[in-house]
């Protein structure tokens, strides 16, 4: 747990990366190989790799379906067949299926949302982000609720088309073998200081919020996960996101597109193991945010259906 909670950003940019994560836990580079294989195989681990930022490269929407209940997990099944979806939840709510899907660009993402309509019968509300103030999964699985957020969220650079297959392999996960950035680059005809020159030019340009081992966070009990959603008025969205987004337990905040009879455009969530101390922090970046008073909805989710790593640059390699 150690070397997964304390490696998922950062991940050195060196020859032999994992010899360098095994000496600051008095491991071998083989044995953080082994323990890093052995979290992937038992869930606790979806990939060692890159979290791309939000405008780096592709299209990504969030979705929610109103579903009989006694059809969710069926249709549940349909969204997750869609190769691009990455996260699929339950929540508790009236629109109790939610989904995100990504796609290399906003063609392919609407030819994904309708063949998932077709396929599962059931209309598909999209709620297109506008602006991220905050996107931070890699919080410390020790203290998920009460660690302070980091810098906020700046725009991401985007991959330029000639290095968009290394990305697209970079999304399958960083091999986990000695020389990994060696091997990233093999197929494409790069060499070890090309990909790791490239790499840290993402980092350094935010096309990479971060580098490193990429946590399934229910596999360490943090379940009680929640959603809130305000309807907040055009011209007061981006100071009252801005604010959200310092807040303490503060993972994901965003302004997104109303729909249909849904009126919500301000994101934010809050990840945590009890529903109770979630529901406190709430209260409290509520509050902060100056917005107690704003129409508002909390959605708790019940149900992991799929969680895995977005796929923006597919196509690259195709």
């Amino acid at each position: 747990l150690t070397l997964f909670n304390r490696w998922q950003r950062g991940l050195p940019l060196v020859p032999r990366p994992y010899d360098a994560l095994g000496e600051t836990v008095g491991m071998s580079g083989a044995e953080v190989i082994e323990a890093l294989r052995e979290g992937l195989a038992g869930g606790a681990i979806s990939r060692v790799g890159g979290v791309f930022g939000v405008g780096a490269g592709g299209a990504a929407m969030l979705c929610a379906m109103e579903v009989a209940p006694g059809e969710l997990d069926a249709v549940a099944a349909v969204v997750n067949a869609e190769p691009g979806v990455n996260h699929n939840y339950a929540r508790e709510h009236r629109l109790n299926l939610w989904f995100v899907a990504t796609a290399v660009d906003a063609g392919a993402l609407q030819a994904s949302v309708e063949r998932i309509e077709r396929a599962a019968g059931v209309a598909v509300l999209r709620l297109p982000m506008r602006r991220a103030y905050r996107i931070d999964l890699g919080f410390d699985v020790d203290v998920p609720v009460t660690a302070p957020s980091t810098a906020p969220h700046a725009p991401a650079a985007p991959v330029p088309p000639a290095q968009r297959a290394l990305a697209a392999r970079l999304e399958e996960g960083l091999p986990l073998v000695e020389r990994p950035y060696a091997a990233l680059g093999a197929p494409l005809g790069l060499d070890e200081g090309d990909v790791i020159a490239a790499l840290r030019d993402w980092c350094e340009r935010g096309t990479l919020r971060r580098l490193g081992v990429v946590l399934r966070h229910h596999e360490f009990g943090i379940t009680a996960n929640a959603m809130t959603v305000f309807d907040v008025p055009a011209d007061a969205i981006d100071a009252a996101g801005a604010r959200l987004a310092a807040q303490p337990g503060v993972t994901l905040c965003y302004r997104r597109d109303a729909a249909p009879g849904w009126p919500y455009t301000l994101y934010f969530m809050v990840h945590g193991r009890e529903r109770a101390a979630v529901l406190q922090l709430i209260e409290a970046a509520t509050r902060a945010a100056g917005l107690a008073d704003r129409p508002r909805e909390v959605l708790f989710s019940t149900r992991r259906y799929k969680q895995v790593g977005g796929r923006y640059f597919g196509g690259a390699l195709r």
